[in-house]
């Protein structure tokens, strides 16, 4: 948590992130960043659980018990995570984040036969008290895996938009397809508990579409 001098408080924003220790990968394969997924779902409750007892097609099924924070976005990269969310009851990020890291640290160690940290200390949290701001975050989040196709694209622009439109559209470790589909992982999402910026899936990518055009390389 990194120094926080005030708790989280219930109706306020906040911008929680992590990276692996010594920048290493924190997903290796498919089936990590699935498990890191479930794991946002199913840690956000009061329920205690054994990873193993859930039968793995019934993942979003799962009763997690009272919900402990709001999710409005979150990104999966190969060395680090986002999350952008409202605390519903005292101590929930705590609480969520704890039963998350030490869950996804568990099974990581596990299955690579590592032991040690795999985060690099606790993961950092940003108070959003900027309406602003946090509008812009749901692009900021989203707009993460852009980097995997084009490191420098903040520094020098955008080369191809239209590819990077259609990586995003494909990119299935973030929230972005949850807001033009509705799949098994929409249930991590409560968006209910943020502000409507966006009216519809065009509102969205309009929003998007503009933050890439102003960083585009004109021929």
């Amino acid at each position: 948590m990194s120094g926080r001098k005030i708790p989280f408080a219930e109706g306020e924003y906040y911008h929680i992130y992590n990276r692996g220790n010594s920048r290493q990968a924190i997903f290796l394969t498919s089936d990590d960043y699935a498990r890191f997924s479930a794991l946002l779902y199913i840690s956000n409750g009061t329920t205690s659980f054994e990873f193993r007892d859930i039968d793995k097609d019934k993942v979003f099924d799962f009763n997690r018990g009272q919900q402990q924070v709001a999710i409005g976005a979150y990104c999966l990269m190969p060395n680090h995570f986002h999350i952008l969310l409202t605390p519903l009851v005292d101590g929930g990020v705590t609480a969520f984040l704890k039963k998350l890291s030490t869950g996804y640290s568990m099974y990581f160690n596990k299955k690579n036969f590592r032991t040690g940290s795999l985060f690099e200390g606790r993961y950092k949290s940003e108070h959003v008290d900027d309406d602003g701001y946090l509008k812009y975050l749901f692009s900021y989040i989203h707009l993460n895996p852009v980097k995997l196709i084009q490191s420098d694209w903040r520094e020098k622009g955008i080369k191809d938009k239209a590819e990077v439109l259609e990586y995003l559209r494909n990119y299935s470790h973030s929230s972005y397809l949850d807001h033009s589909i509705v799949r098994p992982e929409s249930k991590i999402l409560n968006t209910e508990n943020f502000p409507e910026y966006f009216l519809d899936k065009k509102d969205y990518d309009d929003e998007m579409e503009e933050w890439l055009s102003y960083t585009e390389v004109e021929d």
